[in-house]
């Protein structure tokens, strides 16, 4: 059963093992709490020393001891909150100095603990030196600190907004990305939202909420003044704040519970959050099958190259939607090529290009079944590996009805009477192209008859420009050592998108159709222009697929489009190796090349607008797709 991992915030803790035991025993995971008194403060200037200069031999700590808790409780069951109270940004010297100190103390402390995460408050726009002083301590820490929450409202306060700021809901954004922009968008940096009920009443724009989506968000804050109570007696939340809600699930976030119990028993808070997670729909297979690959980056597959193994092959005959629609679309095109009248006397020539282990051939044979249509059917593959399954399904299952042949759909060179009526393959990647189908079919056009049919028509690839902090620090820590320095931002990744926001519609790019006469050309380029929708950071692009697998039979994995429950593919991401501060209404201008020089396939990229920046890949220098 889905869990909500969620923890309970005091912001006073006179008995640390007291407080933990309740929580615990009321369902939460872990506790925040602060690591020093709120009211313990520095010696003031100048009264650090004795009248002789001898330091002042303190009676007390500063806070509790380390040896309350086990070194496993600190690190897996507390969280540490910083003082609210710091004035990080003031411009009285001394002041600045006591809360940097302050904020240093505890930071220190707090790796000292082993603590996993640290919570600070925003509360103001600016907030650079804070910015500066986190940065210092993440780089200091290594990888071996804690992870630094920044808690910020999801819409700021009138009160601590600018002038400039009043009115517009997306200030306290601002005041994040400004942060996290400042600290080089660390990516042990993380963000706390609050999703407070009466600030979120005030949203109107849904753009608001789509910008904080594609944050690294690692927890959200409710209030138990935001609960109601139901007809039995239970806090529940109101719709529009589980509406919210249930958008942060798929993300797989926390939640902290704040404020006093209200006359509930704080469980009934934990048990209502698991009752919303619960509810979230789990029957969508696409979300079943990418479970725990969200937002993890992989190389694209190179079949031409590479054979693929077994357990590739059994992953991708799992998808519940992809082979349906093929053999729906292989039903429509035998019973066009075999009229009503002729079904008795006439057989027809289909040929499965790239058979793998024969999803497509038991398709084809079932979709003949359905049209009581007679075939024949070619099972053409390159994988020596793949040839042992589709040879023992002939001899167990097939006979004669299936030739089974072991070549490059591009080297096999049948007998004219052989040719096929109807060609089918699965050569699509999640760009569409970028698994080489067009170099593929176009070069093995000499097995069409001159009146053929391809299965799939045609396919598109589409692209959209996207923000994700996560999948920007993802490429940033995928450097390979072998390659040019910076290699990995120009590389693409095949990634199923999770921790993102959209920033404008995806638009279609490189379109090929099957079969193609004439003079045919894979090259392409293409320039297109996006409406910024909101305020944002653009870190790279979003890259999808369209494709017509005959007259209105169609796959898709473009989000407006998605076939449901289809996962095969998942999208591909075009990363910027540095990101770009975007406002509402400006055009970004996107260009975009496909390359093939007959030993390889590769792309380019850069944006031109609003700023330019230098082509990503020139040449194929950090990526290719083999020939």
């Amino acid at each position: 059963m889905p869990h909500a991992s969620c923890g309970l915030v005091h912001h006073l803790v006179p008995d640390l093992s007291t407080t933990l035991s309740l929580s615990n025993a009321a369902g939460f995971d872990f506790i925040v709490v602060p690591l020093s008194h709120p009211r313990y403060r520095l010696p003031p200037p100048g009264h650090e020393a004795s009248a002789t200069g001898a330091p002042i031999c303190r009676s007390y700590a500063f806070t509790r001891s380390d040896m309350l808790l086990k070194s496993t409780d600190w690190s897996s069951l507390v969280v540490g909150s910083l003082p609210r109270d710091l004035q990080m940004e003031s411009m009285s010297t001394g002041v600045r100095r006591e809360s940097e100190e302050r904020l240093q103390r505890e930071l220190n402390y707090a790796a000292h603990l082993g603590l996993s995460a640290i919570l600070v408050e925003l509360k103001r726009p600016e907030n650079t030196n804070l910015a500066r002083a986190l940065y210092s301590f993440i780089l200091k820490s290594s990888g071996s600190g804690p992870q630094v929450w920044v808690r910020a409202p999801i819409i700021a306060p009138k009160a601590e907004c600018t002038p400039e700021e009043r009115g517009d809901s997306t200030s306290s954004w601002d005041w994040w990305n400004n942060l996290r922009t400042s600290a080089n968008f660390a990516k042990k940096l993380g963000l706390v939202l609050e999703l407070d009920s009466q600030l979120v009443s005030t949203i109107t724009d849904e753009i608001v909420l789509k910008r904080w989506l594609g944050e690294p968000i690692k927890a959200i804050v409710l209030n138990t003044s935001s609960f109601l109570t139901n007809k039995k007696g239970y806090p529940v939340l109101p719709k529009a704040l589980q509406t919210i809600v249930r958008q942060f699930i798929p993300s797989d976030v926390q939640v902290l519970i704040e404020g006093r119990n209200r006359g509930h028993d704080m469980s009934l808070y934990q048990s209502y959050m698991d009752h919303l997670w619960q509810q979230t729909d789990s029957g969508d297979p696409l979300r079943q099958f990418a479970k725990g690959y969200e937002d993890f980056l992989q190389s694209p597959l190179q079949p031409l190259m590479d054979n693929l193994e077994s357990g590739t092959y059994e992953v991708f005959e799992q998808d519940p939607v992809k082979y349906t629609e093929y053999q729906r679309a292989m039903f429509e095109a035998i019973k066009d090529k075999i009229p009503e009248d002729e079904k008795a006397t006439k057989t027809i020539t289909l040929m499965v290009l790239g058979a793998g282990r024969g999803p497509l051939v038991r398709a084809a044979l079932k979709a003949a079944l359905a049209a009581e249509r007679k075939i024949r059917v070619f099972a053409v593959e390159k994988n020596p590996n793949a040839i042992v399954t589709l040879l023992t399904q002939k001899e167990e299952d097939w006979g004669d009805q299936v030739e089974v042949v072991s070549s490059d759909m591009r080297q096999w060179h049948p007998e004219e009477h052989d040719k096929a009526d109807i060609i089918v393959s699965e050569l699509l990647g999640s760009f569409g192209d970028n698994e080489l189908s067009p170099e593929c079919l176009y070069n093995a056009q000499h097995l069409f008859k001159s009146n053929a049919v391809s299965i799939p028509t045609s396919y598109t690839s589409w692209v959209g420009p996207l923000q994700s902090s996560k999948l920007y620090n993802e490429v940033r820590g995928t450097m390979d050592v072998d390659k040019i320095s910076g290699s990995n931002f120009e590389t693409p990744y095949v990634v199923h998108l999770q921790n993102k926001t959209e920033l404008a519609p995806p638009q279609p790019l490189f379109t090929f159709v099957h079969p193609l006469h004439g003079n045919i050309d894979n090259n392409r380029y293409e320039i297109k222009s996006f409406d910024i929708t909101m305020d944002a950071v653009l870190h790279g692009f979003g890259g999808y697929f369209e494709c017509v697998l005959y007259k209105d039979v169609m796959i898709s994995i473009n989000p407006p489009t998605h076939s449901k429950g289809m996962f095969s593919w998942f999208p591909i991401f075009f990363p910027l190796r540095t990101p770009v501060r975007l406002t509402k209404g400006q055009t970004l201008d996107l260009n975009f090349w496909r390359f093939n020089n007959g030993k390889h396939v590769w792309y380019e990229w850069c944006i031109t607008k609003p700023v330019a920046q230098p082509v990503l890949n020139p040449n194929g220098r950090s990526y290719t797709i083999g020939l």
